[in-house]
């Protein structure tokens, strides 16, 4: 059933670029289209998310998934620091790892993972990317995970930073 969803997320983004001209750059490679995130669209994208993971849980018979604030302010904690530090990984600048940024918030479950990503894509797309990849995959299917964060930062250039991460 996952491969079906995937499918369906994957047509419909191959639908939606071919109706988007590529722009290019001075060397000759396509220029990322940007996508531009308002302010007032937070709540909609991390429901967006939600629902997205959800569906993916649930065609995978996996318990479904709610927001943690807590897992929200650790996500967009990370966001900001990766990118301050202009890099996308795990550790904070100051060297902080996934399981200290939820214990610094007195987050009361265990962390299950985290999954990040520089891009300018949407977070369907930054969604769909991480659910082609076997780790970060597992991340957004593990049935010991009942919570979930997902924040990002925007740079004006558009690059956005997103940091989704699950507990229990």
């Amino acid at each position: 059933m996952i491969r079906h969803l995937t499918i369906l997320l994957l047509t419909s983004l191959a639908l939606i670029a071919c109706t988007t001209t590529v722009s290019m750059g001075p060397d000759g490679k396509p220029l990322p289209n940007v996508y531009y995130i308002k302010p007032s669209d937070k709540a909609k994208i991390q429901f967006r998310v939600l629902d997205s993971v959800n569906a993916v849980r649930a065609a995978s018979n996996v318990r479904s998934l709610e927001l943690d604030s807590i897992l929200n302010a650790a996500a967009v904690t990370h966001s900001m620091d990766m990118s301050v530090q202009n890099r996308a990984w795990h550790f904070g600048s100051d060297g902080s790892s996934p399981l200290d940024r939820v214990s610094r918030l007195s987050y009361s479950g265990k962390l299950v993972g985290e999954n990040i990503s520089e891009t300018y894509e949407t977070e369907i797309e930054t969604l769909s990317a991480w659910l082609q990849q076997p780790d970060t995959r597992d991340v957004i299917l593990s049935p010991k995970a009942s919570k979930l964060g997902f924040a990002w930062v925007q740079e004006p250039s558009g690059k956005i930073w997103w940091t989704l991460i699950t507990g229990d």
